[in-house]
């Protein structure tokens, strides 16, 4: 039986951008240069998807392919692509099946050995596991998908420090900011998709974030480094609305914080696309009057910053990593993904 997360993601997919006539027609803020940007985007992915289904960064910091492809998954869905319908569908079907592949028997998704800080892409896979749940057809998939998700989830609560935070691995017991709010959000997306997650483990860790948070606005990397951080601030502002604090003071000054302290440009940081990121889901979840001129301004950046052959090279984690990012950024509009959704 379809879910109604996935019945709605498919009425998007099906009429989302035809008027009654058949004319294409665009989402508020997006123009045909945006869209060919897109395009582009999108077919870089397609290029470099490798043959088992992932994706990996190309740096000499890491290839990070548990994170990279569940970035790049969240992408191609942005583009209207679900498991089984869309122009790209195998591509998201490769992505998933590989996620799927890589989960271990104790629940976290990564390639041991490889991945390091390995809760950063067990987040970010769960996230995207989470959605294409929602989006799934066939009954035998998504009982597959459900147990991977309901053990993704139960490594997650395992993994919580008695802060209420979550550090690089699982085993650690320590915690700091980023890692944290990865974590939140995927746990609040399996929530919404109906995989058990107990509303504890997700109310400790928004205390935890409003622990970290500074009289500027600004949130900590860690209870033990007190300094706020743009990206961080950005983050927790869009994770602490995904956990249902819609009216939250400590919310309401990080993203003017953020805001503030994250130009458009990119000067003056040094994780311009983390922070964007997370900035823009903040501002258009939030419908924050300031959406509009960002969008503009962020989508007329980005455009500019594109490469030739498609990509951005995103905070020197490579062209995956940045296209990834502005990909979603540039498809916030559409609203193709339940997590993305207002």
């Amino acid at each position: 039986m379809p879910t109604p997360i996935h019945t709605f993601a498919t009425a998007l997919l099906l009429g989302a951008t035809l008027d009654a006539q058949g004319i294409r027609t665009y989402p508020e803020g997006v123009d045909p240069a945006i869209e060919a940007s897109v395009q582009r985007g999108v077919d870089y992915l397609l290029r470099t998807q490798q043959r088992d289904g992932s994706w990996s960064a190309a740096t000499g910091r890491g290839v990070y392919p548990v994170a990279m492809t569940a970035l790049a998954g969240m992408a191609m869905l942005s583009s209207g692509t679900t498991p089984t319908r869309g122009r790209n569908w195998r591509s998201v079907r490769r992505a998933t099946e590989y996620l799927i592949g890589v989960a271990n028997q104790d629940g976290l998704i990564a390639v041991r050995g490889v991945e390091a800080a390995s809760m950063y892409g067990h987040g970010f896979a769960t996230l995207f596991l989470s959605q294409v749940y929602g989006m799934e057809e066939d009954a035998r998939r998504q009982r597959t998908l459900h147990r991977t998700l309901s053990r993704a989830c139960g490594l997650i609560c395992r993994a919580q420090s008695i802060d209420g935070g979550w550090y690089y691995t699982p085993d650690s017991r320590r915690d700091e900011g980023s890692v944290a709010i990865t974590q939140i959000q995927a746990l609040r997306a399996c929530r919404n998709a109906g995989i058990t997650v107990p509303k504890r483990t997700i109310d400790r860790a928004v205390a935890y974030v409003h622990a970290l948070a500074n009289r500027d606005g600004s949130i900590s990397y860690s209870m033990h480094t007190r300094s706020g951080t743009p990206g961080v601030t950005a983050a927790a502002s869009a994770v602490l609305y995904n956990s249902g604090s819609y009216d939250d003071p400590v919310e309401t000054r990080a993203r003017d914080y953020a805001f503030r302290h994250l130009p458009v440009n990119g000067s003056g940081n040094h994780h311009h696309y983390y922070g964007q990121y997370y900035l823009a889901q903040s501002l258009y979840l939030h419908r924050d009057t300031r959406w509009n001129d960002y969008y503009r301004k962020m989508s007329t950046w980005l455009v500019r910053r594109q490469q030739r052959d498609g990509s951005w090279m995103g905070d020197s984690v490579g062209e995956i990593y940045g296209t990834a990012i502005a990909l979603t950024v540039l498809q916030l509009p559409y609203a193709m993904v339940p997590i993305y959704q207002r």
